[in-house]
């Protein structure tokens, strides 16, 4: 039987008393998740946004309408460096925005779906102890296969088709069970979980960090090479070109979303 509503957030992890006007409805279960660690992943059958419709055996998760209230979450936690690798099956023109990432303490056997916000982020992020962000906009389409993961040290990645790996956020609070989050959100439409071992899912290889690579191709357009970085976050996965139209459009970088103060070039000289 549920029970009202409780509160969640990283406060409460730390031990301090949690804010007030940060809530979440919280489900009376006894016990978490027990999941093999090695049984395939599949989203959550009963933990999803209002909008979500899941397919039999719990692999495809689909938006009905509008372009919020898609959030859905992995049946069972995920282990630090193990790939969640997940095909987009359909794209929605019109919208702002897509598909969005993460990983979450929020166990969500204990969830009551009614009480799940409309966002992971930022609402899921201010209610309970979560992390998430958007990939960069343009790079993913139908079709794309998306990998992502945290390592040990709590960094958070994510990987388009054969592209390099992004680093997209140093924040994720390590030593309890993390479980995989994502938002089918905006023009993402639906989403298909893969196993990360099928040949058609990309390989592991060297991760780097904020700094670019000499000859990385640029993440938004796929053919230039990406000569730039964004100030102050960092970012440098974008040619010239990209990077200057995103300034010009929304000032804000497609990977972490902060805002765009210049572009300089890989030498460092503000263009």
């Amino acid at each position: 039987m549920p029970v009202p509503c409780g509160k969640m957030n990283r406060s409460e992890e730390r031990g301090s008393k949690p804010s007030h006007h940060q809530a979440i409805c919280i489900a009376d279960h006894s016990s978490h998740a027990t999941e093999a660690p090695g049984e395939a992943l599949r989203f959550h059958e009963d933990a999803r946004g209002a909008q979500v419709h899941l397919d039999e055996v719990g692999c495809i998760a689909r938006r009905c309408a509008t372009f919020h209230d898609g959030i859905v979450f992995s049946q069972r936690p995920v282990w630090p460096g193990e790939r969640v690798a997940l095909r987009v099956l359909r794209q929605e023109g019109g919208w702002c925005g897509g598909l969005r990432v993460g990983f979450t303490r929020l166990d969500p056997a204990r969830v009551s779906a009614p009480c799940l916000p409309p966002f992971v982020c930022p609402d899921l992020e201010l209610q309970s102890p979560t992390w998430a962000s958007l990939l960069p906009e343009g790079c993913v389409r139908a079709g794309s296969i998306v990998c992502f993961w945290v390592n040990r040290r709590g960094w958070l990645y994510a990987k388009v088709n054969a592209g390099r790996p992004l680093l997209l956020r140093k924040d994720v609070l390590m030593g309890a069970p993390l479980w995989a989050v994502m938002d089918v959100y905006g023009t993402t439409k639906a989403i298909e979980l893969l196993d990360p071992a099928t040949p058609m899912v990309p390989g592991e290889e060297a991760v780097p960090d904020l700094k670019g690579t000499s000859g990385e191709e640029c993440v938004i357009c796929f053919h230039h090479a990406a000569n730039t970085r964004l100030v102050p976050c960092g970012h440098s996965h974008f040619c010239s070109s990209c990077a200057q139209r995103v300034f010009r459009d929304t000032a804000k970088c497609p990977v972490c979303r902060w805002q765009i103060e210049e572009v300089a070039l890989g030498t460092g000289e503000c263009s």
